[in-house]
């Protein structure tokens, strides 16, 4: 396709979001619009959280965007086909849904971020204490592999950025993966590898990473079979990863990683998972609600061959 009919496409797809969705998308604080099954539009702003717009999208508008991003990525969406995830051309990550799976169309769209939130953001909005900081620093410059887990829309890659943000300041070589672009890294030798749905999936790319010399691998979000190669990388000489993972606790983050480590392999390989994982942060709540609420340190196994974790109180965090 001609550079002009992607402009093109690219133009009749942000005329069709219509104004208030793309004042939205202009907004630099805003981070996710959706738009229910019931025509109401919601918007979430970094550091205040979701709220009504007050705004209503007819079904058939909601209906016409999400065919036009299907067309966009070279997908139909219809009753025998109703999801469509997809990249919008600047960036953003797009889910739509059509009926029978929905009452009536819908959809979101996540923004990739306007601008890095560092550690320092953190404390300074108080989702974060300044030893919390100071332990997350020093983990990242001894090379500690580090899980952040949370609930949807908890800010997880949110805080992966943040600790991006500090491998930057090194000089070590970094290899992104993930399923659409969220992570940001400002560090001179980086590179940014996705997944082709598929064709290409985030397991492959782990694998392929191996042969492109990393001093870190760095996952988007672990999903699937990925966890186990991710973890045998991190334990066999490229240590200082950062990875994400939906869980409740930092404890049970460990447990996620099992399982999706057990579509793989028959027996759970704990030791590998205790020995490759340093650092699980937990932050909880949404919004202004946000707080890291647990860093906790896997320091291996226990006598019954379960997880030892210590959640690190204040005081032991400033020695991290």
């Amino acid at each position: 396709m001609t550079d002009t009919a992607t402009e093109r496409r690219h133009a009749m797809l942000k005329t069709a979001m219509g104004p208030a969705i793309a004042q939205a998308l202009a907004d630099p604080a805003v981070i996710e619009v959706m738009v229910n099954p019931d025509g109401s539009l919601w918007i979430d702003r970094l550091g205040e959280g979701r709220a009504a717009a007050g705004v209503r999208i007819h079904p058939s508008e909601a209906e016409r965007i999400i065919r036009l991003v299907a067309s966009h990525v070279r997908a139909e969406a219809h009753a025998d086909n109703p999801i469509i995830s997809a990249e919008l051309p600047s960036g953003e990550r797009f889910e739509g849904l059509l009926p029978p799976v929905t009452r009536g169309p819908c959809f979101a769209i996540r923004k990739p971020a306007a601008k890095i939130y560092t550690l320092a953001d953190y404390v300074r909005d108080r989702i974060m204490v300044p030893i919390q900081a100071d332990a997350l620093k020093r983990a990242v410059r001894a090379r500690r592999n580090i899980l952040v887990a949370g609930g949807t829309s908890s800010g997880k890659t949110t805080l992966a950025n943040a600790l991006l943000a500090e491998i930057a300041e090194s000089d070590d070589r970094v290899i992104l993966i993930e399923d659409t672009r969220e992570l940001q890294c400002a560090a001179k030798d980086c590179v940014a590898l996705r997944t082709n749905p598929g064709v290409v999936s985030m397991a492959d790319l782990v694998r392929s990473t191996l042969r492109l010399r990393p001093d870190r691998i760095i996952v988007g979000e672990v999903r699937g079979l990925e966890a186990l190669d991710m973890l045998k990388a991190w334990n066999t000489g490229h240590p200082g990863g950062i990875a994400t993972v939906h869980a409740n606790s930092a404890p049970s983050a460990l447990y996620r990683i099992e399982q999706l480590v057990q579509e793989g392999v028959a027996i759970i390989p704990r030791r590998l998972i205790a020995e490759a994982i340093d650092l699980v942060v937990f932050i909880a709540g949404r919004g202004s609600d946000r707080r890291v609420e647990t860093i906790a340190e896997v320091t291996g196994l226990d006598g019954n061959g379960d997880y030892r974790v210590s959640t690190l109180s204040l005081s032991q965090q400033q020695v991290l």
